[in-house]
């Protein structure tokens, strides 16, 4: 059970009318996102893994070397040293710690799943998310971005933007823990893969373009609703 104490005390009402206009007004100022950039379910994996700590500009660098090496594979992967894959994915930032996260998924992929990916999606979502989440390097929000940007289950992503934003709007506290903010989001919103997928990449967008550290509201498509909770 969710510790909803952690929401502030807006009614339930205000949520259910918040949650579904951010996302209506921003799909109207930004358009489709177009979310996940990859070519494989494999790459997608190890660009959320990539993108931890660092901006996207940096994990297509790492990208281009890993498909250049031919290492964008499972096997090609499994089969290439740590020492090795930390030097192709230097741009990423945290190479060394990064590689050994990337090694600790393929152990798990060819553990548990002998290195299919198609097994892996006939996983009940439920099950996959506890499985990633015991891989050591895996956390929530890229356990539920490979589930949502992989597999196409209906899971919200929760990042560090949409802590933000929310808090700034005055929905919940700057420390609101992870599964109490993602709650908020599947309780005001019909479970669809699609408009998960388009949320989540629309935060990211206004995260970026206005709602910084230090915010540009001028032209927010929120400025009209938002607390300017700081």
């Amino acid at each position: 059970m969710f510790n909803i104490k952690h929401l502030k005390s807006f009614s339930k009402s205000y949520s259910q009318k918040t949650v579904p206009l951010v996302y209506e007004r921003l799909l109207q100022k930004f358009g489709p996102q177009h979310w996940w950039p990859g070519e494989t379910r494999f790459e997608v994996i190890v660009g959320a893994i990539l993108t931890q700590n660092t901006n996207w500009g940096n994990v297509q660098k790492a990208i281009v070397q890993l498909k250049k090496n031919r290492v964008l594979t499972p096997l090609g992967m499994k089969a290439v040293s740590e020492r090795r894959l930390s030097t192709l994915i230097k741009p990423s930032g945290y190479f060394n710690v990064k590689a050994k996260r990337l090694k600790n998924f393929i152990q798990f992929l060819f553990k548990d799943y002998d290195g299919d990916m198609n097994k892996m999606a006939k996983q009940p979502w439920t099950v996959l998310r506890l499985e990633l989440l015991n891989v050591n390097g895996i956390g929530p929000e890229t356990a539920d971005s490979i589930l949502l940007y992989v597999f196409d289950k209906p899971v919200f992503v929760v990042d560090a933007y949409t802590k933000r934003i929310f808090s700034r709007l005055g929905l919940v506290k700057k420390d609101v823990e992870y599964p109490v903010l993602q709650e908020l989001f599947t309780r005001n919103l019909t479970s669809a893969v699609a408009m998960f997928n388009e949320y989540h990449a629309l935060l990211v967008r206004l995260g970026k373009e206005h709602c910084r550290p230090r915010p540009r509201c001028f032209r927010c498509p929120l400025d009209q609703i938002c607390c300017k909770i700081l």
